[in-house]
């Protein structure tokens, strides 16, 4: 409980004092016009109070992340805290700040044309084509997961294609209409939904006096029932991402860069969101090891359920919320997914749409990007959710690691302290690299070397950002 304890006031702290610092270093202006304010199209740039435009991030970026990777996450232990805490404080918030501001002080873009000013052309258009592939993935994933839920709630004529269906007509619509039609208006009440639904079960977990485990000498360790398949580095990085860092924030970022109507509301927005997220990872993670009387415990069941973290949110509703209680915290999980679901379609379309140089204002000009991303989508959803997911998260981790390298790149230019996201860069380059040799959906290679590629591309990547910021000092008399 107080390591638990311990973690929540360690991410409050982090928004009130670091999250300061990098407003600081961003040196925001409340007199700056936002995109919002000068490029006002009633589409997509539509100025919003900042609480309704936080509530709408904390729903896009949370999505299943924070609540399958968290139970997934809780496999390797209690060092799955101190992942999600300094993750959220030192790595992922900073990520979401950074690219929020970047497209805010670059009238809304894509964060794909933002890799382009800062890392170059080429840059740019292979993350392009990885960024689109990313939002179907994670649109995809977004649909499969609710999907599986819903038809487990309904009678057996609303099965998994009925509501495949019925959430692909939702996200047409939400895709296509203005933003505060739809996300501007039920989002921010889903967000708030979400976010109570976490809170109630932990209150709940707490008063029915399940012990949390406490992160100790003594546990430090891998709790994993698969630990030669499944050591900490880099697999509990790439598991638990959006509750620490996740590269999709960076797409949605941008979305909400087009509706805050002052620079100050951006620390608010898009590291406040993050910490939020941060915030439901630990609360499932912590259930998830007590639950079931212990983490060795949690394996079992994993094992027996075939890793379906669904239903491992289904058992717990049940029984710490009771039948009703239960019905809304699923409507809950289903919900963040689905409403995280359309808005990366929502960006797959704003980055193809800045790609094409399309005006979005006409209907015709969204449907034609529109339509074949959902034909592309929907035949990804014949694919099984489990291959469909490790990739997402693969895919995902490495978008942040590029973003990192992006807004290291700024900071030097800017000549501010580029440290704060060097460091996060470097960790998640040995991670992405590793993880992608090590895994079985990966090439499957030895740890030895897995291990030493991933510090061996970390080393390279540092010396090259040490010619750089050599070649970019001026030459002295």
């Amino acid at each position: 409980m107080i390591t638990f304890l311990l973690s929540l006031l360690l991410l409050a702290a982090g928004y009130i004092f670091y999250s300061r610092y990098l407003e600081k270093i961003m040196e925001v202006d409340p007199n700056r016009p936002t995109p919002a304010l000068t490029m006002s199209d009633g589409v997509d740039y539509v100025p919003m109070p900042w609480w309704r435009v936080l509530l709408i991030q904390f729903l896009n970026i949370a999505g299943l992340g924070p609540i399958f990777g968290a139970i997934a996450g809780a496999l390797w232990g209690p060092v799955a805290f101190l992942w999600i805490v300094l993750g959220t404080i030192f790595a992922g918030a900073v990520h979401d700040y950074f690219s929020g501001m970047l497209s805010v002080r670059h009238n809304g873009l894509s964060i794909t044309e933002i890799i382009g000013i800062y890392l170059g052309r080429t840059a740019k258009q292979v993350m392009r084509l990885f960024t689109v592939v990313l939002l179907i993935l994670v649109g995809v994933v977004f649909i499969s997961g609710p999907a599986g839920l819903l038809a487990n709630l309904t009678p057996m004529a609303m099965d998994f294609t009925f509501w495949i269906w019925v959430i692909f007509a939702y996200y047409v619509l939400a895709t296509l209409l203005p933003i505060d039609k739809i996300i501007g208006k039920i989002y921010p009440l889903f967000g708030f939904a979400l976010l109570f639904m976490a809170i109630s079960l932990i209150v709940a977990l707490i008063a029915k006096g399940y012990a949390i485990p406490e992160l100790t000498a003594d546990n430090w360790h891998n709790f994993h029932y698969d630990k030669e398949r499944f050591p900490i580095f880099p697999m509990l990085f790439i598991t638990i991402a959006c509750g620490a860092i996740s590269g999709f924030h960076a797409t949605q970022s941008p979305l909400m860069a087009r509706c805050i109507k002052n620079e100050t509301e951006g620390r608010k927005v898009f590291y406040g969101a993050m910490v939020m997220e941060g915030m439901v990872a630990l609360i499932w993670a912590a259930i998830s090891m007590s639950f079931f009387g212990g983490i060795g415990e949690l394996g079992e069941v994993m094992q027996a359920q075939k890793g379906n973290a669904a239903w491992v949110v289904n058992e717990i509703s049940h029984s710490l919320l009771g039948k009703f209680g239960a019905l809304l915290a699923i409507l809950g999980v289903v919900a963040a997914p689905i409403t995280s679901g359309d808005t990366a379609f929502r960006s797959a379309r704003l980055t193809v749409g800045d790609l094409l140089h399309f005006n979005q204002k006409p209907v015709k000009n969204r449907l034609l990007i529109t339509v074949p991303l959902f034909a592309i989508g929907f035949a990804l959803t014949k694919i099984n959710f489990d291959v469909i997911w490790r990739y997402f998260a693969w895919s995902n981790q490495t978008l942040a690691t590029v973003v990192l390298w992006t807004i290291t790149v700024y900071l030097v230019r800017e000549k501010k302290n580029y440290r704060i996201t060097l460091l996060p860069a470097l960790f998640m380059t040995a991670v992405v690299t590793s993880y992608i040799l090590l895994a079985p959906e990966g090439f499957a290679l030895s740890k030895v070397v897995s291990y030493s590629t991933g510090l061996t591309v970390s080393i390279l990547l540092f010396a090259w950002f040490l010619f750089y910021i050599q070649k970019d000092k001026p030459v002295s008399d």
